[in-house]
């Protein structure tokens, strides 16, 4: 496997692949970035895998700073799953001069769910996002479900800006205990740990009750939500959503996804799941 910190380098590299498939990620890696690393090895004979803590994508006070950066055993496990080359540049590459051009996702997609949350979120996510396409213009990029609303918000920036890119989703990777595989779950204790796949539970819960033929969407939203406070969470949504652009559902769709973000002692979870 091949590092790259300068964009120069990587594009030289790059120059006689046929087809090239892009991972993105901010480090951290577990078995759901493995799983994005393998599954793109089917689409692309260059597999490219990046590590980047993009600044603009963190509010003031959130996990900037301490978010957790393990580069050499990164770069173990992608060398590992035969990833040909890693991009991992600095800030100064990245951003040589402060960021005055941004790409804006719609208020109605970037400013639900997550985006009320963390206001400039996806703002953020979606300009590093383009750069990394500009940077390495890959035919193929594959991001996880587990970010869903991500995923959506990148989906449509591809299809409305008429980028040459095919998004290929991941399914989410799971422990046994059904918690969602997250760069944020070292934050959890142990006592946080075996409380942390009740959200999944109730997930399913809710899941099981729309396939049953309930549409009760509000009502199965607010139990899932008392229920979790109960248990000492701090849920900030717990929402059924139309999968193409997670706004309210119809009584009659099909199609639908359930989202959740929840904090967990200092330890904000998020989780979705297809019905």
């Amino acid at each position: 496997m091949q590092i790259h910190e300068k964009i120069a380098g990587l594009r030289a590299a790059l120059k006689t692949a046929r087809r090239v498939a892009l991972v993105p990620t901010m480090g951290n890696l577990h078995e759901g970035h493995i799983a994005l690393m393998t599954q793109a090895r089917v689409h692309g004979d260059s597999v490219v895998a990046s590590i980047f803590v993009n600044r603009l994508q963190f509010r003031p006070g959130e996990d900037f700073e301490k978010y957790p950066r393990t580069f050499a055993a990164d770069c173990e496990k992608l060398s590992t799953a035969g990833v040909d080359h890693l991009f991992a540049p600095t800030e100064a590459e990245m951003y040589p001069q402060p960021q005055s051009y941004y790409i804006d996702p719609s208020p109605e997609q970037a400013n639900i769910l997550d985006g009320e949350f963390r206001p400039g979120h996806f703002r953020g996510m979606a300009t590093v996002v383009m750069k990394l396409f500009q940077i390495v213009q890959p035919q193929t990029a594959l991001f996880g479900k587990k970010d869903y609303q991500q995923l959506m918000v990148i989906r449509n920036l591809v299809q409305e800006l008429n980028l040459p890119i095919e998004i290929v989703p991941g399914d989410t990777v799971r422990a046994a205990d059904g918690l969602a595989l997250s760069s944020r779950n070292g934050y959890l204790s142990a006592v946080e740990k075996a409380e942390a796949p009740r959200l999944y539970r109730l997930l399913e819960r809710i899941a099981a009750a729309l396939r049953g033929g309930s549409r009760d969407f509000a009502g199965l939203e607010q139990a899932t939500i008392a229920e979790l406070q109960s248990h000492g969470w701090i849920p900030d949504y717990i929402a059924v959503r139309n999968r193409t652009d997670l706004q309210l559902p119809a009584f009659h769709d099909s199609g639908l996804v359930v989202l959740a973000a929840a904090q967990l002692g200092s330890t904000r979870l998020i989780d979705n799941l297809e019905v």
